[in-house]
């Protein structure tokens, strides 16, 4: 299966101070995640990354040519992509995107359904499955044995109940 090149990774919230900074809402594990990236890109434009650091749990970014808060301010609520090419994954990670659109089975091998949607709860990630019927199972470790990209599969550990 075809995967999208550029993944949405945060939204530029508002600049920051007077130097063109903006503050990124990252859509990831841990804003950290977004420091190891030297290009975003913005309405289908690189922008090459001067500095970023974490603060709290957002991301401040300079972006190379954005040095006034005008041009900061121009950025706000627009998302922000990285290239899958440059994202340099640890084993057993994935990106969400990636499981939407995966066939669900079960460790027998069983078809659940599609994934159609991973909600993102105060408790955690949820895949929503949809086939015979819908159900929702946690993204954690106890319960996804494995991803696999290639195939397109999601093999899930169900408990009783789900």
């Amino acid at each position: 299966m075809e995967r999208d090149r550029f993944i949405e990774t945060g939204r530029v919230t508002a600049p920051h101070g007077i130097r063109g900074d903006v503050k990124v809402e990252p859509w990831a594990d841990s804003p950290e995640f977004l420091l190891g990236f030297d290009v975003f890109y913005v309405d289908g434009k690189p922008l090459p990354v001067k500095s970023a650091r974490v603060h709290g749990k957002f991301v401040l970014v300079s972006f190379e040519g954005v040095d006034t808060v005008e041009k900061a301010d121009a950025l706000r609520n627009k998302t922000v992509y990285i290239d899958r090419a440059d994202a340099d994954l640890p084993e057993g990670k994935y990106f969400v995107s990636d499981l939407v659109g995966m066939e669900a089975v079960d460790e027998k091998g069983e078809k659940l359904g599609t994934v159609t949607d991973i909600l993102d709860l105060p408790s955690g990630s949820v895949a929503e499955i949809k086939g015979a019927r819908e159900i929702l199972v946690p993204v954690r470790p106890e319960f996804v044995v494995s991803a696999d990209i290639d195939n397109n599969t999601l093999t899930l550990r169900l408990i009783e109940g789900m």
